[in-house]
């Protein structure tokens, strides 16, 4: 009896095949859209699509990615994977008002949706399953609070990506925690020189700025080279990891990396679809599965560093 207890689903003394039992079977192979608003070649996405893909091949779940910068061709992405009759949708919200009649139709249509790294607020009015990945804002006073501690006091937030509700909530969150002066910096990610050329005028027209908070991995290398540029103290820290940024964290470049485990973003929803599909688990009890904050910094840098080069962390 105590090993019947005891005894997982994949258990040898389980009879699941046995009518009565109540269990979820599985019915044809599971293919799941996973759909992100990451632009092409971003390090970061490209973390989460290997977590979706390690976990559809360990799983035996056909996985599907695409992404999209811009909402209104996210909403349709959204749509075709419904046309398409697809067993789940994953599915970032960084507009969530823009996708919302998308996933709401996915969900009428009895496709089980999942939301990440974004719009986790709207995530369950929205009828999607449960939301992966961090409260920003949470993390963003967590971040203003290191960067307080660090003795800083005139913090620029640099916003890369404009209408993305995540980010606007990570510099509130940093001014709630940072308690000096914080000021918003509007930049575009898909001009990297641009990004690197306002971040440097920005700390040349004030130099009393001591911290820079980027919000993405790229932005922290080019908040480093501006800083360099002006010749000016300011310490940077970031939001997310690659090798860059452990690199520069290393060399005391960047103070600290906030860490969201974005490939879990991937990773998680995975399983979450098959055991839904094939159990009827849910998980989270309606709140979100966090995956963060987490902080990387030369206490542990070189640990990270491993798993950020093989595009896991």
């Amino acid at each position: 009896m105590l090993l019947a207890a005891c005894s997982g689903p994949g258990a040898s003394n389980q009879t699941t095949d046995q009518p009565g039992t109540g269990a979820a079977q599985p019915s044809g192979d599971l293919r799941v859209a996973v759909i992100s608003h990451g632009t092409a070649g971003d390090a970061f996405w490209n973390v989460v699509k290997n977590g979706a893909t390690d976990a559809g091949k360990q799983l035996g779940v056909t996985v599907d990615y695409n992404s999209d910068g811009d909402p209104g061709r996210q909403a349709t992405l959204i749509d075709n994977a419904v046309s398409q009759k697809v067993g789940g949708i994953v599915v970032s919200m960084a507009n969530p008002d823009a996708l919302k009649t998308s996933i709401e139709n996915a969900v009428k249509a009895g496709i089980p949706v999942i939301t990440i790294n974004s719009g986790g607020d709207k995530s369950a009015s929205f009828g999607a399953l449960a939301h992966v990945g961090q409260e920003e804002s949470v993390a963003g006073e967590e971040a203003g609070r290191k960067l307080k501690a660090a003795g800083k006091t005139k913090l620029l937030c640099v916003i890369h990506e404009a209408g993305n509700v995540g980010l606007n909530q990570r510099c509130d969150g940093a001014r709630a925690g940072f308690g000096g002066t914080v000021t918003n910096l509007q930049v575009d990610i898909n001009n990297p020189t641009d990004v690197e050329s306002r971040i440097k005028g920005a700390l040349q027209t004030d130099p009393s700025v001591d911290a820079v908070l980027a919000l993405n991995p790229q932005v922290a290398v080019s908040s480093v080279n501006a800083a360099k540029g002006a010749s000016a103290k300011a310490a940077v820290a970031t939001f997310d990891l690659n090798s860059d940024v452990t690199d520069a964290i290393k060399s005391g470049a960047v103070l600290f990396a906030v860490d969201q485990q974005q490939y879990e973003q991937g990773y998680l929803p995975v399983v979450m679809l098959k055991l839904y599909r094939d159990n009827a688990n849910t998980v989270g009890g309606g709140k979100p599965v966090l995956t963060g904050p987490g902080f990387v910094d030369k206490s542990n840098v070189d640990k990270v560093a491993e798993y950020a080069k093989r595009g896991t962390r």
